[in-house]
């Protein structure tokens, strides 16, 4: 069990190769001397572009008890001024800084006065553009409506490109290097601080950053990975402690592939459209296959997936949960050898699987319709 836990706490530290793009950067600091991203490894980023005559330099005020709030818990504000918008940030870095000091009491790294936009953009912004676009301001507010209308009058389609639009954006670097969310200058802080926290709370963080993944490595998973996997999702939560379900993990990639076989041959057409198919589940190279009663037991099921694939995303894996697959084998008759394999006892059906492996793409959160909830108080 010891050595079970030591694997999983390796690979939770396991970052992902396109998420450390952020620490291949280099900055200067007030000083002029050079600064590389990668000493924030492992810490929460909120990057600013501030300027000292704005009318949300006030702003310095909440980065700074955000700070003093999150400091010790691994939040670090990087603080970059910027002269292109209304040339709000006169002066040299030095005097910035002595602003920002005597009027704010920052104690947050400040790093020497750049450009967000054009051809001398700073590189680091360029790429924290391309990761998180500009999703508009917020015209239900007086504030976002009066800078969308000075914008739009600018050019009409300003909000077609992902550059900075005024001073005081923000961008959310999460503990593995994901530029997670960006937020215009006139988002609340409380907002930001919810996310914050969520970064900075493992077990958030990991329920954050789960995405439904559709395209993996070529390497199968770690027998002892997916043993701590099962583990977490037979330690669900299920009613009256009954544990319904029946977990069967598939490690054996002939049985994938010849299983495979029969899914090709009986869709063809579909099988010859998609670029790079290698197997019916997603390409994953490993699958957990769920079985429930046939009379109840969904919801302990769905209780015990859930857990399995934020065990699999703490763990440098990602999953997704899967239908198709499951109509297949239960209705093509030359599948039925899979079913035999794997040893659905009696009284048991498949309910769902998921494909288990290391992702090769990093898909953005799709947007969730916050409305949805309502508070009864």
């Amino acid at each position: 069990m010891k050595h079970l836990l030591t694997i999983a706490f390796l690979a939770i530290a396991v970052v992902s190769t396109s998420a450390q793009g952020i620490y291949n950067f280099t900055v200067k600091d007030g000083n002029g001397k050079d600064v590389s991203l990668a000493d924030y490894k492992g810490r929460v980023l909120l990057i600013v572009n501030t300027a000292t005559r704005c009318g949300f330099t006030p702003q310095y005020t909440e980065l700074e008890a955000l700070y003093k709030k999150y400091r010790t818990a691994g939040l670090e504000i990087l603080d970059f001024p910027c002269n292109q918008f209304g040339e709000q940030a006169p002066g040299t870095i030095e005097e910035i800084h002595q602003f920002c000091t005597a009027n704010y009491d920052i104690e947050f790294p400040q790093f020497d006065k750049i450009d967000v936009n054009g051809p001398e953009a700073s590189p680091l912004f360029t790429y924290l553009k391309q990761q998180q676009g500009f999703k508009g301001f917020d015209t239900s507010e007086q504030m976002g409506k009066l800078l969308d209308g000075m914008m739009r009058k600018r050019d009409p389609d300003y909000d077609k490109n992902p550059d900075v639009k005024w001073n005081f954006t923000k961008f959310l670097v999460a503990r593995d290097g994901r530029i997670v969310e960006r937020y215009e200058p006139t988002e609340k802080i409380a907002n930001i601080e919810a996310d914050i926290q969520m970064e900075l709370n493992p077990v958030l963080s990991t329920i954050m950053a789960r995405r439904s993944v559709r395209h993996y490595l070529d390497k199968p998973v770690e027998h002892e990975k997916l043993a701590l996997i099962a583990r977490c999702g037979i330690n669900a939560p299920n009613g009256m402690n009954r544990q319904p379900w029946i977990v069967r993990v598939v490690e054996d990639q002939k049985l994938i592939a010849d299983v495979t076989d029969v899914y090709k041959r009986a869709n063809a057409e579909q099988v010859s459209r998609e670029s790079g198919f290698k197997n019916m589940f997603r390409n994953a190279p490993n699958i957990i296959c769920v079985c429930s009663p046939n009379q109840g037991g969904d919801l302990d099921a769905g209780l015990l997936g859930e857990n399995m694939m934020l065990a699999a995303q703490a763990l440098g894996l990602s999953t997704c949960c899967l239908g198709g697959p499951v109509r297949f084998l239960t209705s093509n008759p030359d599948a039925r050898f899979f079913l035999d394999r794997i040893n659905i006892p009696e009284g048991y059906r498949l309910n769902y699987i998921i494909a288990v492996g290391y992702p090769d793409e990093q898909p953005a959160a799709r947007p969730r319709d916050a409305s949805k909830v309502e508070f009864v108080k």
